[in-house]
């Protein structure tokens, strides 16, 4: 009897034991749907970062480094010239059309006969955003700032320049002494006509402009 009963207790054992287990796996079964779901939504995000991560490396390697857009090949102008005249009759003999016209007559292309027959010579506006002309149009281009007595900058070109092709000129005038010290930046103009250009403008700009200025 003792033994029947152990053999029963044990019998009811397993027959629980496998019947949670049973219950167990129905469960999982019942579960599979939701698993399936959740590893099918584990390889979407993962798949999803994989392509992103590749299109971020993508334009990451599409953009050039910034050291290779900087260009340390372009050559610029700068010249430094004293005249004995003060920084009002400097700056007005550069903006005034008259006086300009005056400057432009007793420069070197001028006085070659370089200038075009029937061409003016210079045009000038006194205000900021104006035109001027110098040399038979061959200099043209506008005034960007105006500061009387202190400073001009302006869009300047050549008419042997492609369309729409600007450099920058700035003048910067400073009291030295009883005259003034024109300081002057060229910049933004054709790599190798530098050279050429730095001339022209000491034979065409300053020269010109220190004999006007000494007329008185």
């Amino acid at each position: 009897m003792g033994e029947a009963r152990v053999d029963h207790a044990t019998t009811v054992n397993e027959t629980m034991e496998k019947g949670v287990t049973n219950q167990a796996v129905m469960c999982d079964h019942g579960n599979l749907p939701t698993l399936a779901n959740a590893a099918t939504r584990r390889q979407m995000i993962i798949g999803a970062t994989s392509i992103f991560g590749c299109l971020a490396l993508a334009t990451v390697k599409a953009w050039p480094s910034v050291a290779d857009e900087i260009s340390h090949t372009c050559e610029s102008i700068h010249q430094e010239v004293v005249f004995k005249a003060s920084r009002k009759r400097v700056y007005e003999a550069l903006t005034d059309a008259k006086q300009f016209n005056k400057v432009v007559l007793l420069s070197a292309a001028m006085q070659s006969g370089g200038m075009a027959p029937g061409g003016k010579p210079a045009e000038v506006s006194p205000e900021v955003g104006g035109a001027f002309s110098a040399f038979g149009a061959y200099v043209t281009g506008r005034h960007i700032e105006l500061v009387p007595n202190e400073r001009i900058v302006q869009a300047w070109r050549a008419a042997s320049w492609g369309p729409g092709q600007y450099s920058i000129a700035r003048f910067d005038l400073t009291e030295q002494g009883s005259g003034t010290k024109l300081v002057f930046d060229h910049t933004g103009f054709p790599q190798g006509d530098g050279q050429h250009l730095a001339e022209g403008w000491r034979m065409n700009y300053w020269e010109p402009l220190d004999k006007y200025l000494a007329q008185g």
